[in-house]
């Protein structure tokens, strides 16, 4: 009998276990979070501020629901980065399910938001209740990276919870593996970070859109 595992149960070691995953911690593995990255605007550092000021204030007199959090920021972000627009296409709470291998065991979870072009996943945002560690979101946004049903090598993906944002790159080829980024937080006093999430938003945008275009 096959037994169905609740993606949201998985932590970090089951996801490297049941599907071969390794972490690398080859600084060129993943440049793409921290070189190189486009300037943003005044007017987007403007709306940026904003938002920070808006979702601080949300965690401050209540702890705030995955919605809010999407709202609060996943939705602005989405739209200055032009994910909104073709050649890509935004799926929003979809259930992927994956087989573990030499196991009678089938993953299933549910991903908040999957950014597509030309169905290839390019990221995979899996949101948290901000009282919640970016931990408890990281095996899910993995497991459903790995379970792309399409040939594409790389996978970039985003947690967040609202306070804190973190990107993923996977990798198919040659061995599947993964790396994390630096950790960006809304409560950094001396710079809003969130500049630095929309900048490499904008990276992972315009190298989609150079792959799609060649």
């Amino acid at each position: 009998m096959v037994e169905v595992i609740p993606a949201q149960k998985l932590n970090i070691i089951d996801v490297e276990s049941k599907f071969g995953l390794t972490q690398t911690e080859d600084e060129q593995f993943f440049p793409e979070w921290n070189e190189n990255l486009p300037d943003i605007t005044e007017l987007e550092k403007q709306a940026l501020d904003r938002v920070k000021l808006n979702c601080l204030s949300l965690v401050k007199g209540r702890q705030i629901s995955e919605n809010l959090v999407k709202m609060a920021t996943l939705g602005p972000m989405l739209a200055w980065t032009d994910f909104y627009q073709l050649p890509f296409d935004i799926l929003d709470e979809q259930t992927v399910e994956l087989a573990v291998a030499d196991e009678d065991e089938i993953v299933r979870g549910r991903l908040d938001i999957i950014v597509l072009q030309d169905h290839f996943w390019l990221l995979a945002i899996e949101s948290k209740n901000a009282g919640l560690s970016l931990l408890n979101g990281i095996p899910q946004a993995l497991f459903s990276m790995i379970a792309n049903p399409n040939p594409t090598p790389t996978v970039y993906g985003l947690v967040t919870n609202g306070n804190n944002f973190l990107f993923i790159k996977l990798s198919k080829q040659d061995n599947t593996q993964y790396a994390l980024s630096d950790k960006f937080t809304l409560f950094n006093t001396r710079e809003n970070e969130l500049y630095t999430v929309l900048r490499i938003l904008k990276k992972i945008c315009h190298l989609v859109r150079e792959n799609h275009q060649a």
